[in-house]
């Protein structure tokens, strides 16, 4: 487990600029001396950290860390899919996300595309020999060749954007948008794609984007804001959209495929704000939802207004969020009383989650099951947290435990410090254990040991 102290990658936010890496030699650990030397673990949330005492990063504990930031806070983001093909591992890897500011001015949002690239991993040079000059300048020029790279293709957005969500529908790169002024909007991310993998595109765009962005589709029906939006994995363009007045509405993509039928008939079964919405992996009519009335549900658009099922009870307090598993049947939530469930579907009407797990000590603000291992998912927190969890181990799997991990549950494989304000977490699915989080402090992009 480590508490990366913030080592911060910039950029101007008018510039497309290089990510710089401030290169610690002061790779320290969570560990703390006590009085008599020992050392001795640090657990978010057990013990809080003395005066004068600060955490430092273990990178021996990462097998890859960069951090980037955009100006305003983006406080959600999604992962865009690309071209270079699935299961990457090797150094240096590249991805795209899709995010959307919320600045202190509703003039000042915008709606990004990013670009990371040449990102290498956490080993240095294992030999630990002090090297000549001559061998110094080389390391010196090699340390330059591996600086993170960062493209950012930026439009304007009036109101800041609560919820970004990406799809790839009809040839077109389309991002779902839910902003603070009332509206969902559909945008084709073409023209930033296209700049951040050009020089020449990201000079005509930076000529021609200056002006707000008309989307190719917007939705008013709401007639409030909301957070609540999920892309179909089954029906190309089907989408659903949630509110903070309780109200879902499912829409289905028309002909050619940049418009779309909304059925002005929402499902309307929870009593408050509805907080997030998952389709199903497998069930093409399927979805969940989760609301303030700490409930979730389980909906069949085939079967409207009503769902099907539901846990009225899932959490003592706000449900926050929710991800289903793309293999096996439960499903994950997460909730103002900083609860973890597991609900499995199967045993759903029962009201009952299989697992609980109590770890973080404030709401719990994002969950995401791993793409490619259905036994690992992650979680991160108001308590400026990110945990990652494997519900294949088991207590018999673990060895001999260190003095003050004791109590800690034996499926916690990984807490991840150094932002404040965590707000959502992706793993990236095409770069096996690369896990992205954004929080008030900027992104992280890392892979721990764990994973």
């Amino acid at each position: 487990m480590s508490a990366p102290k913030e080592d911060t990658f910039s950029n101007d936010e008018e510039e497309m600029e290089e990510m710089e890496a401030s290169d610690s030699d002061e790779d320290g650990m969570e560990e703390e001396k006590e009085d008599g030397g020992e050392a001795k673990v640090y657990v978010p949330g057990i013990e809080p950290l003395k005066p004068g005492e600060e955490l430092e990063m273990d990178r021996s504990a990462y097998r890859l860390y960069h951090e980037c930031q955009t100006g305003a806070p983006c406080l959600s983001f999604d992962v865009l899919r690309d071209g270079d093909g699935e299961g990457r591992e090797q150094f240096p890897l590249s991805m795209l996300l899709c995010a959307g500011t919320q600045a202190d001015s509703a003039n000042s949002n915008r709606l990004l595309v990013m670009r990371m690239h040449n990102l290498y991993g956490t080993e240095k040079d294992k030999d630990g020999e002090e090297s000549s000059d001559g061998e110094s300048d080389d390391e010196d020029d090699e340390d330059e060749d591996k600086k993170p790279q960062l493209e950012l293709a930026m439009v304007p957005h009036y109101g800041g954007i609560n919820r970004v969500r990406v799809v790839q529908h009809g040839g077109l790169p389309l991002a779902a948008v839910w902003s603070e002024k009332g509206q969902v909007e559909i945008f084709d991310l073409k023209p930033q794609l296209e700049a951040v993998h050009s020089s020449a595109a990201m000079a005509t765009f930076l000529k021609q984007q200056q002006k707000e962005v008309t989307p190719l589709f917007s939705f008013s029906g709401h007639m409030t804001e909301g957070f609540a939006i999920d892309w179909s994995p089954k029906v190309p363009g089907r989408l659903v959209s949630g509110d903070c007045k309780k109200n879902i509405h499912v829409w289905e993509p028309r002909e050619g495929g940049t418009s779309w039928q909304i059925d002005q008939r929402p499902f309307s079964s929870h009593s408050k704000s509805v907080e997030d919405l998952q389709w199903s992996p497998t069930e093409a009519t399927v979805f969940a939802s989760c609301s303030v009335d700490q409930s979730v549900r389980i909906w069949d658009i085939r079967a409207p207004p009503n769902s099907m099922l539901s846990a009225d009870e899932a959490h003592s307090s706000d449900v926050n969020v929710i991800s289903w598993n793309r293999s096996e049947p439960f499903l994950l939530s997460g909730g103002d009383d900083g609860l973890l469930k597991v609900w499995d579907l199967r045993q759903f009407r029962s009201g009952r989650a299989v697992a609980t797990f109590k770890q973080h000590s404030a709401p719990v603000t994002s969950v995401e099951w791993n793409p490619l291992d259905s036994s690992i998912f992650a979680a991160s927190g108001a308590d400026d947290v990110v945990s990652q969890w494997d519900l294949s181990v088991e207590s018999c799997d673990v060895g001999e435990t260190a003095a003050g991990l004791k109590e800690l549950p034996p499926q916690l494989l990984f807490l991840h410090q150094g932002q404040t304000e965590v707000k959502e977490i992706h793993w990236h699915p095409q770069l096996p254990g690369v896990l992205i989080s954004t929080a008030l402090s900027g992104f992280n992009v890392f892979r721990t040991i764990s994973v």
